[in-house]
């Protein structure tokens, strides 16, 4: 879920409550068929009425000469959001028992003439009036630029998976804040409430969709937990439907006045809860700033309004500072909040904002840090878009250090300068689905990244995800779509997509629904080439590559830990040691520190030679600028393994071609700051 990333218009009369809507919204008896027969990727008793897929042939299956999984993957989609922010904000659903006509329906109060749609022009300016009838005539929705109206339903899914779509990642969305301020819900506003009922219902899609083609097991729609059945899906020609969650406070952890309310035991029950429930991705925050990590910002008004949400809801607003890198999060600028400053306390006021200080200050919490370990324990897959810029590279920092893949960048809200980090430790990413022209000029830019190390790419559509998608580039565009065209295996005809009385064709209505992913493929082909596409294409691949590295990863053991250590010096404290075996313990609150000068050194003894390739340093506030990580044999006869002289501490890796040494010394040159050395853990490790 993300920014809708066009302006809009006010009405006059909107309130605050409209105000804070507008941005959090953007935190955010079947009958037979003559299909039926030997064709396997038609249903057999498809309900009557109901959507036409158009598109003729047989789905590919199997993989390519080098054993890998074809098809596109999006890493990023929200099927159940109608469930989430109190039921009412999203209108209509993706299936129904009682078929198409009670799923694409308007929600009531949007009835006569969407005069109370308030949602609707909140997000998409004007009056918010439309023609609320879905079935069958669809006058008004779904479309490119209509926020609140069911996108996912199922047979446009279909349709998508039949032009050449092999992953679907369902991300199980809300915000309680969204909840709690709109005006229509049915409903409490509880996050992990909503996410167990899109599970449950992402489940009963499934069995639904089983129904209609035949039994069990049959239909297209297949909810994996693991990336070998994922795979095995994919081989076999169908769609592997991963669930991930994207919501403001996983597990209840939101923070008041910054202090946490929730606990580590929280953290453990509420990951094993979602790992039951077959989630397998998740972000760690998302819109607000909560206990576990600082958000990424919104810009503008918008980011003002989200401010203010924030600290109606948490009692904080967002605290920026200088970047200490060339990564940064979105500046929030100084839009006027007199009309928000209304619903605050008396002396209240929103914060104003340095140009030149544009990262948050919040980064990665213990308790964010305890939750991305629990996620490492279980294999799971972490998102980085909506995290600032200082959780990030902690994150990434941590990942280095274990050598762990498990990174997503799903649908373009990660700083651009991290994607050859992301791709170094083996994690996937994919692009946010603008339309063709700016879709391809991003890609091309990341395009010398991906052919380094070997990976595809993918797109993230938020539909349901109140983003906006990409608008109709014309009848008369150059390279415009032409009806009916193959895809891209060349095994399939696609033709213009027809649900009841409406017919969608991409040039001159936009990616209105899901089922017209193929068309905006297609056009991505002919405005960007065959090779941005064909990067797509690998997309499923390189995604399960990802998976599967997370959950086949496995510790190393740590040589350091319990070893004899040693060093120049210890800073004395009359209250708690300092000592160089408190780098060792495994205990992440104790540190060894030395005394205030640039010429100190600490040392481990392993006790007897083992074969080391990678020394990680976890540095407290008390860093070394530079610094060499050196290695012997007899502690006489010293080599350097590697060395900086850039040094900004947090936790670094040194990796260095392995190498037999029983001592490893790290030796200080130039401290960081006017103190002295500082390590929380130094940790060594071998193949």
């Amino acid at each position: 879920m993300t920014s809708a990333g066009r302006p809009y218009r006010r009405r006059k009369n909107i309130t605050v409550v409209s105000l804070l809507l507008l941005v959090l919204s953007i935190a955010l008896g079947p009958t037979p068929s003559s299909a039926a027969g030997t064709d396997w990727w038609n249903p057999t008793a498809r309900p009557a009425p109901d959507s036409g897929i158009n598109v003729t042939g047989e789905p590919f299956t199997g993989t390519n000469a080098r054993g890998e999984v074809r098809g596109f993957v999006d890493a990023h989609d929200h099927i159940f959001s109608n469930e989430a922010f109190g039921g009412r904000l999203i209108c209509g659903k993706p299936f129904s028992e009682q078929g198409v006509a009670d799923a694409l329906k308007d929600c009531p109060e949007h009835y006569p003439d969407g005069s109370l749609a308030i949602f609707d022009f909140i997000t998409n300016g004007g009056d918010g009036k439309h023609d609320p009838n879905g079935w069958p005539t669809f006058k008004d929705w779904p479309a490119h630029d209509s926020l609140t109206h069911q996108q996912n339903y199922y047979a446009w899914v279909e349709r998508a998976w039949r032009g050449g779509q092999r992953v679907l990642v369902n991300d199980l969305v809300t915000n309680g804040v969204i909840c709690s301020v709109y005006f229509f819900k049915d409903r409490g506003c509880d996050e992990m409430t909503s996410i167990r009922l899109q599970a449950k219902l992402t489940y009963d899609m499934q069995a639904y969709i089983d129904k209609i083609y035949g039994g069990p097991g049959k239909g297209f729609f297949r909810i994996v937990t693991d990336s070998a059945q994922a795979r095995e899906v994919a081989e076999q020609g169908k769609l592997a439907v991963v669930l991930g969650v994207e919501t403001s406070e996983p597990f209840g952890c939101k923070q008041i006045l910054d202090i946490a309310q929730c606990s580590r035991a929280d953290i453990d029950k509420g990951l094993d809860e979602l790992y039951s429930l077959g989630v397998r991705s998740m972000f760690l925050c998302h819109k607000f700033d909560n206990a576990l990590c600082g958000v990424r910002f919104d810009s503008g008004s918008l980011g003002t309004a989200i401010n203010v949400g924030q600290f109606l809801s948490t009692g904080t607003y967002w605290k920026t500072e200088k970047c200490t890198g060339p990564q940064h999060d979105n500046p929030i600028g100084n839009a006027s909040a007199a009309e928000a400053e209304k619903k605050l306390p008396a002396g209240e006021e929103v914060p104003s904002y340095s140009a030149d200080a544009q990262c948050n200050v919040r980064g990665l919490t213990g308790l964010g840090e305890y939750a991305v370990r629990g996620m490492m324990q279980r294999g799971m897959m972490l998102e980085i878009d909506h995290m600032s810029v200082k959780a990030t590279g902690r994150v990434l920092d941590i990942f280095e250090a274990e050598s762990y893949p498990g990174v997503l960048s799903s649908h373009s809200w990660m700083d651009l300068d991290w994607t050859e980090r992301v791709y170094g430790l083996g994690g996937f990413i994919a692009q946010y689905m603008h339309g063709s022209e700016g879709f391809v000029s991003e890609a091309k830019r990341t395009e010398a990244l991906r052919d380094k190390y070997g990976v595809g790419y993918g797109y993230g559509t938020d539909m349901n995800g109140v983003g906006g998608w990409p608008g109709p580039r014309g009848a008369d565009a150059p390279n415009k779509v032409t009806y009916p065209f193959k895809s891209v295996d060349g095994g399939s005809v696609i033709d213009r997509q027809t649900t009841g009385e409406r017919t969608w064709d991409l040039n001159t209505d936009g990616a209105a629904h899901y089922g017209l992913v193929p068309d905006w493929i297609e056009d991505i082909r002919r405005v960007g080439g065959q090779d941005v596409v064909d990067d797509l294409f690998r997309g499923a691949e390189s995604y399960l590559d990802t998976w599967g590295a997370s959950e086949n990863h496995e510790a190393g053991a740590d040589l350091a830990r319990g070893a004899a250590a040693s060093a120049s010096s210890s800073e004395w404290s009359l209250f708690t040691s300092y000592k160089p075996h408190r780098a060792v313990d495994g205990d992440g609150g104790t540190r060894w520190a030395s005394d205030w000068s640039d010429d100190q050194w600490y040392r481990l003894d392993l006790g007897s030679t083992k074969r080391v390739e990678r020394v990680t340093l976890d540095w407290e506030d008390a860093y070394a600028k530079s610094y060499r990580v050196e290695l012997s044999t007899d502690g006489e006869n010293w080599r350097t393994a590697w060395s900086t002289t850039a040094g900004d501490g947090g936790l670094d890796t040194a990796r260095f071609t392995g190498t037999p040494a029983r001592y490893v010394r790290v030796q200080g040159l130039e401290r960081g700051t006017d103190r002295g050395y500082s390590l929380y853990e130094v940790g060594v490790h071998g193949s």
